[in-house]
Order: C-alpha cells, then structure tokens, then sequence
C-alpha cells in the first residue's frame, strides 16, 4: 500500500492523482489522504501540489467525463470530509478502469467509494445552490464596495466568486467566509481579454473580519435593510406560518448572515 499525503484542496488532489497514475500505481493498492495519519505497512509520499499537474487531470476529467461530472467531482472536492480525496481518487480510477460513457461516472452507486464521493457532491451542491440566492450583499461607507458574510460546511467560495462574477462584472466585491476566515476579492472589471480570464482572487487572515467590521455600512444600505426588514415583516400572514416547513426551506444556520432576519428597531407594525 502506498499513500500519496497532499494539501487539503482540488488541486492539492488533483496532483496526487496525477502522480498516481505517472507512477502506475494500482488503485486498489494506493490511497490519497488528506491527514497525516500512518497506516500499517504502508509507504506514505508526500505530495506538493503542482499546478501543471492539477491542471492536465482537470482537462483529461473533463474531456473524458464531461463537464457536467467534472462539475460533481469538484463539489465533493469542497466538502469537509478528509476521506475526500480517496473517495474520488477511487471513484475517477473505476470510471477509467470501466471506460465509462461521459456524464456516467456516477452511476454505479453499489460502489461505496462512488457512493460516498456522490454524497459529498450532492450536499455541497445543495449549499452552493442555496447560498446563490440566501446570499446578502450590503454596501460599505467605502463608496462602491459590496461586502457580504457567509458560513459555509463546504469549501464553496470560489464557485461563489464565479458566480457573482458573472452575475456583477462592474462592481468592486468581497464575500468573506467566516468559517475559514478567507476571503474572495473581485476588483472592478474594466474589459476581459479572454472568455474565461479568472477576474477574482482569495485571500486568507484573520485581521480580515476586522478589517471589513471597520468599513461601517453607507447610510443609504441603512436605510434600505431597515426597509427590507420591515417590508419582509409586513407581508407575512401569521395564519399560514409554518415554522418547520421555513426551516426545511431556509436552514436556520443560512439566517445570521440574512438582512432580512436580523433585529432591527427603527420601523414598528403602526
């Protein structure tokens, strides 16, 4: 047995693999761990992460696999399970060993390591997906800078900053995840040279929260949260509330970081 020991992240793995497989090692001899722990009569590798690596398999996954089951392995690859890394090492080796058709890697979910890797994927696409419409963005007393917390199990921001990408082009941004204490910076885009020239970067501190707690928020976001608050507040129909449908809906742990539940005493119900 041997076991490739790299960093916890995509490509971190993704340069494991790749090691893997330059070295012919067998599949079911070869473990991809993400912890120092030893394992009995096994060899352990340490592995740095090469980009160049990461970046091959991540274009053999995609031409081999599809973009959508790509897609999926990369979820798995944020979640905070540490057997991550070993379960998708196995699941991409079967799909290879299989000659799988694209868009079926995940098909055969008697596999326990397929199994546990769709698992993985599955819930941290839930969570992007909730938090692509939970997230609140609030505008800082900097003029033109758009600030926004979340708290996320999984490992998701950079999807995030893709997305919001995408969506804001021509705003100055930060979405901080609390839980990791990193944070995702996209500048003002002026013009892309390239469709798919990465607009964003991370940072990691932990000044960073005080950082942004010193920016303060502009009157008129204090206005308008105070506003949106209420107006929340004044549509509801105590009849219909069902608190436990609104939980399943919108998990409690989603709220903290949700304008529109937090306390305000500005506006009354007169």
């Amino acid at each position: 047995m041997i076991v490739y020991q790299c960093e916890d992240s995509m490509e971190g793995v993704f340069t494991a693999i790749c090691c893997a497989y330059e070295e012919g090692r067998r599949p079911k001899e070869t473990r991809v761990s993400l912890t120092d722990e030893l394992f009995l009569f096994a060899e352990s590798v340490l592995v740095e992460t090469d980009l160049q690596k990461a970046r091959r398999v991540s274009e053999g996954l995609r031409k081999v696999f599809g973009e959508d089951d790509y897609f999926r392995i990369c979820m798995a690859l944020t979640s905070p399970d540490p057997e991550k890394g070993q379960a998708v090492y196995q699941t991409v080796a079967a799909g290879l060993q299989g000659r799988r058709e694209r868009g079926h890697l995940f098909d055969d979910l008697s596999d326990e390591y397929v199994r546990q890797a769709f698992a993985m994927a599955r819930a941290a696409g839930r969570e992007y997906d909730h938090l692509r419409g939970f997230l609140r963005f609030q505008e800082t007393a900097q003029k033109g800078l758009l600030c926004a917390s979340i708290g996320p199990k999984n490992q998701i921001l950079s999807f995030l900053m893709s997305h919001f990408a995408d969506r804001f082009p021509e705003e100055n941004f930060v979405i901080f995840d609390v839980n990791r204490k990193l944070a995702g910076i996209h500048p003002m885009e002026r013009q892309r040279k390239r469709a798919d020239e990465i607009t964003w970067f991370l940072a990691r501190g932990e000044e960073i929260p005080d950082g942004m707690a010193r920016l303060g928020l502009s009157d008129r976001e204090e206005f308008y949260q105070e506003l949106f608050t209420y107006f929340c507040h004044k549509i509801a129909i105590r009849e219909r509330r069902n608190p436990e449908l609104q939980k399943r809906m919108l998990p409690l742990r989603f709220r903290e970081y949700m304008t529109e539940f937090q306390r305000r005493t500005g506006m009354t119900d007169s």
